[in-house]
């Protein structure tokens, strides 16, 4: 087979066994999160114990957490439980995505595809334990020393949990900028050097990034800004090393 017919999709199929090929993999990906979710299940209360760690070591010793809704004792673990059944399976729901779209993809980018999903799934679950580690520690006891005299901070755990959850998104989806860069370079957006003209914007946006996400205080905004900004050198690093034909003036970066 020559260079060039080994460089394009294979062979088209009917729509109906697209369709029945998206059914198996969508079912796979469920049964994946089932068997997840089970053990998961049985350890929400302790799955919702490390996560509410953060804000109990910032509370002082009287205070607590508490539960203003009749079935919230149940539901917030039960929902954190499918939640991290959910992100813990999220490898083999990309793996079935890859084999659902490989075949239309061409060999170029097929050999692209795994390392982009390997690094997605690790810079996300990276910006969830940056969270969960750096900046939780931070904005609680931040929020729980501005309390007014007087005020006891009791917690809803449901409110606690959504609260949390936004936060895991924001700072995963954060750590995604060196795949977005890589993508946007590969497709000819935009090149490496251009990137690096961007770089004081970058940290602009950056520390108005961390501004928007905690507290306002110097410590925690660059807690959140310089990795921000690292990732972005990670993302025109990476382009450059994989992409070298796309810096066409590097030397401006």
């Amino acid at each position: 087979m020559s260079e060039e017919e080994d460089d394009q999709p294979l062979k088209q199929e009917p729509l109906i066994n697209h369709l029945l090929e998206l059914r198996t993999r969508l079912l796979k990906i469920l049964i994946g999160v089932v068997l997840v979710f089970t053990p998961c299940a049985y350890f929400a209360r302790d799955l919702f114990s490390y996560l509410s760690g953060p804000l109990l070591a910032a509370m002082p010793a009287k205070n607590s957490l508490i539960a203003t809704g009749v079935a919230a004792p149940f539901l917030a673990p039960f929902k954190l439980a499918m939640l991290v059944a959910v992100a813990i399976s999220l490898p083999w729901t990309l793996f079935q995505i890859w084999m659902f779209t490989a075949p239309a993809l061409y060999k170029r980018e097929r050999k692209l595809i795994i390392p982009l999903l390997a690094s997605s799934t690790f810079l996300f679950f990276a910006g969830m334990a940056f969270a969960y580690y750096v900046i939780f520690p931070i904005i609680f006891r931040f929020f729980i020393s501005v309390a007014p005299a007087g005020v006891q901070v009791t917690t809803d755990i449901s409110a606690y949990l959504d609260f949390v959850l936004k936060l895991f998104m924001a700072f995963g989806a954060a750590f995604e900028m060196p795949v977005a860069i890589f993508l946007i370079v590969w497709t000819g957006f935009v090149s490496t050097a251009q990137l690096g003209r961007y770089r004081p914007y970058v940290i602009i946006a950056a520390f108005a990034f961390g501004m928007l996400l905690t507290p306002p205080d110097i410590i925690s905004q660059t807690c959140l800004a310089v990795p921000l900004y690292l990732l972005y050198e990670v993302g025109i690093l990476a382009a450059r090393l994989l992409l070298p034909d796309t810096s066409d003036d590097a030397d401006a970066g």
